[in-house]
């Protein structure tokens, strides 16, 4: 029997475990990517574990989240950051050089190799055929220092692509169809392996911007072939050296088949407040908008911008309409430049930002109060773009920039006519200026890190206890996201290596008093419903719950990456046997968890009294051995420093 793709990639860097479905596996991680946002306390934990120098074949830290500097707090972080790159051997991408993701794709990103970052989209890579996953930092720091990356050995999902891509139809409307088809937590526990014929009609642009949302499937990554396409895509970085060929076996067996015809697409649009509420862009009808922001690591490449620029050409943006661009790194900015690109977009009225993450994470440019914004970005959950009570709808650039123009909701293959051929240049713009390398070893030994006034360090847990009776601190529904948990934006992003700080933002946008109850009753327990922690990899979701005493989460299910986060910081991730005791629960009741470290350690059975209610609900741990060790020491931090003795 053959491998799929993702099955060569796990196996030449398998170094623990088997290649068993639902199985826990240990993979060597060949490089690792950090930004801003998580990369502190990333380096706050690398540093807890007094790794002299890096141990990976590449590390890159990137600051590209928090660059709207209203404080010393975000020049600080980056400063922090900077210097421990130049000490611990990673190369440091200044602000201004781009998105982590976008970069990464172009400069550094090597097919076949493993690339693990502490942000979850990550799986960009898998566009140039890359094993590349999102983790916590916790995870990433790890890798950092040599150690390997474990996850449960996934289902593999091949999409089989036919057909060709009509006029002003994108990539971007094939990864919404995946996700209507599949939707945010049909991913769960799988790899998305895109497989035939309409594989070779898309650039690699075009494959990054899709394997970069199966982040909002819930998925471990996806991954396409390393075929002529991607050789020609590095040639024109001045990385042909790079390539090799990557595919799958002819003979691969895959879990899961699912088939889509490229040529079947239409532009598509995902409603408030879920990327897998989707639809065509007809369907909806001229919905008035306000806002339209182009750019995110989905959408910012150069081929995307050079289709906005061509569409908005002698154009004028409606008077409704703000619209804003953000290319996605230097060198798509200066290449837009060069040609002309730029001046048509700022002659129409566009709002040029920085090469950075912006309105994405929440970093400037809100909608007004209940206003409608087009987005070509991953993400439009509820309160994402600052704005509460505003609708964001995904859409694909083609779709932004003529409805920019048109003040509504309108399907580009309407209005314009065929589309031209976009062709990548045979030779990007090479210019590295912005990408500082480390200082030599021996160099190293006179740098001093610096460490600003908001740098706190990393929380630790305890040991985990036999008995823990607490209060229920809050109960969610289903698809709670990690904004939900611990909100991004310009207020909250600052503190981000403050977790006393940042804590007390945690959780507000559901229950403002939050962390007010978790202060006064020492903490407690979280119900959810299921696909809880979904989004984003940020450890803060599961850091500062830690920082307010919650000792157990327990839930229908949980995302992937939060789990991980909810273990390396020792609370306790526990599931329902029986969905149907989720009811039996509100909030404030008394809880109970007896005898739960002799459970954990023997993998025992798991019983939670409701002492309010006078009940009893059984729960399910799953967890890998290595799980249960690093659970009992109180997290991952203690679980190395035990290791080391």
């Amino acid at each position: 029997m053959g491998y799929t793709i993702a099955e060569k990639l796990i196996s030449s860097h398998l170094v623990e475990g088997k290649m068993i479905k639902g199985e826990e596996i240990g993979l060597k991680i060949d490089q690792t990517l950090t930004q801003d946002a998580t990369g502190t306390m990333a380096y706050l934990q690398l540093e807890a574990m007094n790794i002299d120098r890096v141990k990976t074949e590449l590390s890159v830290a990137y600051i590209d989240h928090n660059t709207l500097q209203n404080g010393f707090m975000n020049a600080d972080d980056h400063k922090f950051i900077q210097t421990v790159a130049k000490k611990r051997g990673l190369r440091f991408s200044r602000p201004g050089n781009g998105i982590c993701h976008q970069v990464h794709l172009e400069r550094f990103g090597i097919p076949g190799k493993t690339l693990l970052g502490s942000d979850s989209h990550t799986p960009t890579g898998g566009g140039i055929g890359m094993l590349a996953m999102g983790a916590g930092g916790m995870d990433v720091a790890v890798a950092m220092g040599g150690g390997a990356y474990y996850i449960t050995m996934p289902k593999i999902v091949n999409v089989k692509l036919s057909g060709r891509l009509h006029s002003w139809v994108s990539a971007k409307d094939v990864i919404l169809k995946v996700l209507e088809i599949m939707s945010v937590k049909g991913g769960v526990g799988k790899i998305i392996e895109y497989s035939g014929e309409g594989v070779k009609s898309l650039s690699v642009p075009e494959r990054a911007t899709i394997t970069n949302m199966g982040a909002e499937l819930g998925a471990t990554t996806s991954i396409f072939p390393s075929d002529e396409i991607t050789r020609q895509f590095l040639k024109s970085q001045g990385r042909e050296h790079d390539w090799t060929e990557i595919k799958a076996d002819s003979d691969a067996i895959y879990d899961e088949t699912i088939e889509i015809d490229l040529s079947s697409l239409k532009p598509l649009a995902a409603a408030p407040h879920m990327p897998d509420k989707v639809k065509e862009v007809k369907d909806y009808g001229k919905i008035s908008i306000d806002q339209v922001c182009i750019g995110s690591c989905t959408n910012s490449s150069l081929y995307d911008m050079m289709k906005v620029a061509y569409i908005l050409k002698g154009k004028k943006v409606a008077p409704n309409v703000s619209l804003t661009i953000s290319p996605g790194s230097k060198q798509v900015l200066s290449m837009l430049s060069e040609n002309g690109a730029l001046f048509d977009m700022i002659d129409a009225g566009a709002r040029i930002l920085e090469c950075a993450c912006g309105p994405c994470i929440g970093m400037g440019q809100s909608p007004k109060s209940k206003g409608i914004s087009l987005r070509t970005f991953n993400r439009n959950f509820e309160g994402r773009s600052g704005t509460a009570d505003a609708g964001i709808y995904l859409v694909s650039p083609e779709t932004a920039a003529v409805s920019a123009i048109a003040g509504v909701l309108t399907d580009p293959t309407e209005v314009l006519g065929n589309q031209p051929e976009f062709k990548l240049p045979e030779k990007f713009l090479i210019n590295d200026n912005m990408i500082e390398l480390p200082a030599t070893a021996e160099d190293a030994k006179n740098i001093e890190i610096y460490y600003g006034p908001n740098i706190k360090p990393a929380p630790i847990g305890k040991k985990l206890e036999n008995n823990i009776r607490k209060k229920v601190m809050l109960k969610t529904g289903d698809n709670i996201t990690t904004d939900h948990i611990m909100p991004a934006g310009a207020k909250v992003l600052p503190f981000r290596s403050n977790v006393p700080k940042i804590s007390t933002f945690c959780f507000t946008g559901v229950d403002p008093d939050f962390p007010e109850n978790c202060k006064k009753y020492g903490g407690g327990f979280i119900v959810g419903g299921s696909n809880y922690g979904q989004g984003s990899s940020r450890e803060h979701a599961a850091l500062a719950p830690l920082y307010l005493g919650i000792r157990a989460v327990i839930t229908k299910s949980f995302a992937r990456m939060h789990k991980a986060n909810l273990i390396n910081s020792g609370i306790l991730p526990l599931n329902f046997k029986d969905e149907s005791d989720y009811d039996k629960i509100d909030k404030f009741d008394e809880l109970e968890l007896t005898g739960i470290r002799d459970a954990v350690e023997n993998d025992g059975k798991i019983i939670l009294k409701n002492i309010t209610k006078g009940e009893e609900y059984e729960l399910i741990g799953n967890f890998s051995e290595r799980d249960r060790k690093i659970l009992l020491d109180g997290g991952k931090l203690n679980f190395i420093s035990e290791a080391k003795k």
